[in-house]
């Protein structure tokens, strides 16, 4: 025996042992043939005949790399994949749990609609047909605008370019996905400043990082594995750890400095780092003159910012704001991370401006160890962003105005004057539509119908989404009712399915989880990774593209909708054909070189890339793993650092987007003579290039060439001639430019404080107030300066809550609570509020009590002691529903499909408002009243 348990793994080892007992309930342990030598095959698998098949965690966006052993059709066990460049074996609890997420009991079977107030099961066909009934009739009795799509971050690439082109096709804008309640703010102020509203670096650079600026994130929690990237830099590189925040979170607890800001506060704190930085002379000069525009409007704003106002206002010591401010300039390359907390206000889109604008005064963007490291919330967030499954976008960024829709009735095929006349008018065609955080303002109130086509919002399809994470939950519950039509499309029974006191035309169809299909998705770095397919769809799921389709066909329009695809090899090739249609029509962010082959073989290959430079050997040497866009052509590398004009432009460099015009007040908006990517024949700025300024660049074009591209811009060149030849010349297809600190389309050109609409410093409202309230936004009315002003808030509702994930959940919960291994791990909602507070109120520790909202919402949860937060403030998990207002909606739950753990949602009290720009919600600033539970 020594001799054989000598050569055996563990693995063969623990089979030998089942095996073992196996034999001995039948007396067979002394036979003979009991125990054998293991056979090469047993030796190197758990279960002979058995595959590996490597696919994408579904939970964040760090993108997980996940091996699932498959024998016979079954996800049998789940593989750490030790080998994968971005989690190098490791995974948080959620990852470690996909395997149950897929086989969950509680999953939703089969189709099924409530009538006379009670569930029924139902066949696909007969819902389908019902749903696309009731949709053409509305259509034609209301027009198009009469129905909301919600669409999913978590689905593919694929499917999130097709849900936005359904709704085109249908014949209108109300569509959006999770990005709207988390990083839109993100997306509006970073774009606006630099060229793409994207992370710059790759997760695993932040190990380059000699120091990692945290605000508004706390990454130990919602990105463990980002995380461990933080740390390993720190342990390796010597970095430092700062932290922002309101709360003293567990990163926080691994810092190296952290102070703590009233929530809202961000600008007016980074306003005083600048102010120091300036006055000390400790910025970059040379970068800001060479590569910035209006730095000078920065420093006026930045002017009334002493240390000794900023920590009036952020409620922090002066000393501290002066300290950070040093050390980031002496600690150089850093990075600054962000996610909701920086977000979620009504200045969000500020804040997202004043983060970059810091980064550009250090000269820490373009670099290894730099930029703003944004990282984003749900598994292919940034994908639904790409694929413009957004209110005010099209596929690839392309806005909503005529010439975009022009350019994608020719990437679809169908004639523009058809497409035009599927929308109400072409008002409406080219009009923002409505938002996912303002949509029940559209159902219940008449007055903003004049917006949306001259009707109120009749029908709500929602695609893989929670929408009960939206803030005034209590609103949504009202839309729901009141709605004509009602359609959930998840693998689970999602929470908003079950709060709304509605008896008919409400449906609840099974859809595949994403290991049942396949295509990419990208992570929060812009790596594209292909998600493999492990296992056919469980019970009567339907993977969501098959949905779309039958949908189609019975709206009438599903020839034109597939048209497209034919090129490519038809719906029979999905998801490849969908992928190259989809890469050759998003031109604005370079997605020409995401062909299906080369993403699926990153991943296959995830081996060969190297886990912090993300560089590949072997068969993909000189490539980056996920070829992060832009990637130019089919040969480009991709590019992990954006704005990197120390690579050549073949290897990844760029400057910044020419995007807003030549010049500005008369200076001009191009990067000075010496700012250029290595190895380019022009040593300063220039324009975007075009089919008509291509030649005077010093690019030679053939007759037939010239000819080709005639008329047209790299962003809508479909046969690749102008990015091709220039990159083949040094240049960058967007042009070299400047960043830029003003904004001017936007409300406050420059990064403005303004106090949250329900703001405990009432003595501050009045220097810092909120805007005008704003009309038609995103087709609602929405209050603000009326709202602050309305009352002092902070009389009767005095604690301020912090909302935030927790490590077991995330999103509304929906997925992860229906695992009973993460339920166990976080059965219950809770309240974490200072000892003193609780004994002000005649709380203790694990008591009950009711938390009422600044809207008129109540919920009821128990209390946790804890003194990361101040007496004045709280803390609740957002990740939390199945609870209302102290009661338990789990027997409205289909049979079967209840979650394991439910509990309150916090969006029942969150306060109202949204961003000025974008509309996301002002979930980080709410004011609430505790009292004792009886």
């Amino acid at each position: 025996m020594s001799t054989i348990t000598s050569r055996i793994g563990r693995r063969s080892f623990l089979k030998f042992g089942a095996l073992a007992g196996a034999f001995g309930t039948v007396g067979a342990l002394a036979s003979d043939e009991a125990i054998r030598t293991a056979t090469e095959t047993e030796l190197k698998e758990a279960h002979a005949g058995s595959k590996i098949v490597k696919t994408i965690c579904c939970y964040c966006s760090v993108g997980c790399g996940v091996k699932a052993e498959v024998k016979d059709g079954v996800w049998i066990r789940q593989e750490v994949a030790q080998d994968h460049p971005i989690s190098r074996g490791g995974h948080c609890c959620k990852g470690a749990d996909m395997i149950d997420r897929y086989r969950a009991i509680n999953r939703l079977k089969h189709p099924i609609e409530k009538v006379g107030g009670k569930w029924q099961r139902v066949s696909w066909e007969s819902s389908l047909d019902k749903i696309a009934t009731k949709l053409g009739d509305l259509r034609e009795k209301f027009g198009p605008d009469s129905v909301m799509f919600i669409g999913s971050s978590k689905v593919s690439n694929e499917c999130e370019y097709y849900i936005r082109k359904f709704t085109a096709f249908f014949g209108t804008n109300n569509i959006d996905n999770q990005a709207r309640i988390c990083h839109s703010p993100t997306v509006a102020g970073v774009a606006n400043t630099w060229g793409y509203g994207a992370m710059t670096n790759p997760v695993q650079d932040m190990q380059n990082s000699k120091l990692v600026l945290v605000m508004g994130a706390n990454p130990a929690v919602n990105h463990p594995i980002a995380m461990q990237h933080i740390l390993t830099g720190r342990e390796c590189n010597g970095g430092k750890l700062v932290v922002i925040d309101p709360r003293y979170t567990k990163t926080a607890a691994k810092s190296d400095l952290f102070v703590r800001i009233r929530p809202g506060t961000d600008i007016p704190f980074v306003y005083g780092l600048i102010r120091i930085l300036r006055d000390e002379k400790l910025y970059d000069k040379k970068f800001v003159d060479d590569r910035v525009y209006g730095i000078d409007e920065i420093f006026k704003e930045c002017d009334q910012y002493t240390p000794e106002v900023v920590a009036n206002i952020c409620q922090c010591e002066a000393e501290e704001v002066v300290k950070v401010a040093r050390l980031l300039a002496a600690t150089k390359p850093g990075t600054l991370i962000w996610a909701m907390g920086y977000t979620q206000h009504t200045i969000g889109s500020s804040n997202t401006r004043i983060g970059p604008i810091l980064q550009l005064l250090l000269g820490n963007v373009g670099i290894n160890g730099g930029g703003t490291n944004i990282l984003r919330g749900h598994d292919n967030v940034q994908g639904a962003s790409d694929m413009g499954c957004l209110a005010n976008e099209l596929p690839g960024y392309y806005g909503v105005a005529e010439s975009s829709w022009k350019y994608y009735a020719g990437q679809w095929e169908v004639d523009y004057e058809w497409l035009k006349n599927r929308f109400k008018s072409p008002e409406m065609m080219t009009k923002v539509g409505n938002s996912l955080s303002l949509f029940p303002f559209a159902v219940l109130d008449e007055e903003n119908a004049k917006y949306n086509g001259g009707t109120p919002i009749k029908a709500i399809v929602v695609i893989g989404n929670g929408i009960s994470t939206v803030a005034l939950t209590h609103k949504v519950k009202e839309a729901l009712e009141k709605a004509e039509l009602v359609v959930f499309v998840d693998p689970f029974v999602a929470d908003a399915a079950v709060i709304p006191d509605k008896n008919d035309n409400l449906f609840v169809l099974p859809a595949s989880t994403q290991i049942e299909n396949s295509g990419i998705t990208v992570n929060t770095s812009r790596v594209a990774q292909w998600r493999f397919q492990v296992v056919e769809p469980l019970y009567e799921s339907w993977q969501d593209q098959k949905i779309l389709f039958e949908l189609a066909k019975r709206l009438g329009f599903y020839e034109e909708y597939t048209r497209s695809l034919k090129k490519f090899g038809g719906v029979e090739a999905w998801p490849d054909c969908a992928t190259r249609e989809l890469s050759k029509a998003c031109k604005p962010i370079g997605l020409q070189g995401w062909q299906p082959e080369r993403i699926q073989s990153h991943t296959l290959n995830w081996h060969l890339f190297d886990t912090v430079s993300t560089e590949g050997s072997g068969a993909h040497a000189g490539e980056y793993y996920g070829l992060p866009w832009p990637c130019w052509t089919d040969t480009h590398c991709g590019s992990p650092v954006l704005y990197d004009i120390k690579k050549p432009v073949s290897k990844g460099g760029m400057g910044f987007r020419n995007r807003f015009g030549l010049e500005h007040n008369g200076v001009s908006q191009l990067a000075a003579k010496g700012s250029f990517p290595v190895g380019s024949p022009i040593k300063e700025g220039y324009a975007q290039i075009t089919g008509d300024n291509i030649e005077s660049l010093g690019i030679k074009l053939t007759a037939e060439e010239r000819e080709i591209v005639k008329g047209k811009t790299w962003t809508t060149d479909d046969s690749g001639i102008i990015n091709k030849k220039a990159i083949e010349a040094g240049l960058v297809p967007y042009g070299n430019a400047r960043a830029r600190c003003i904004v001017w389309e936007f409300i406050d050109p420059v990064p403005k404080h303004r106090e949250g609409l329900h703001s405990p410093r009432t003595d501050l409202i009045d220097k810092y107030p909120a805007i005008a309230d704003k009309t038609g936004h995103f087709r609602v009315d929405v209050r603000y300066r009326s709202e602050q002003t309305a009352k002092d808030w902070s009389k009767e509702f005095p604690i301020s809550i912090v909302s935030g994930r927790i490590v077991e959940h995330m999103g509304t919960g929906t997925e992860t609570r229906a695992s009973k291994y993460l339920a166990e791990l976080a059965p219950e909602m809770y309240i974490e509020i200072h000892p003193h507070t609780a004994a002000a109120y005649g709380v203790s520790d694990r008591d009950y009590i009711w938390i009422y909202g600044t809207n008129g919402g109540k919920i009821k949860v128990r209390a946790f002691y804890s003194y990361t937060i101040l007496p004045n403030q709280a803390f609740m998990p957002q990740v939390f529903s199945g609870w209302w207002s102290g009661v338990s909606l789990a027997d409205r739950f289909p049979d079967g499909t209840v979650p394991n753990a439910l509990g309150e949602n916090s969006n029942q009290v969150a306060s109202y408002g949204y961003d000025q720009q974008t509309s996301c919600p002002e979930s980080k600033i709410s004011l609430v009243r505790i009292e004792r539970a009886a």
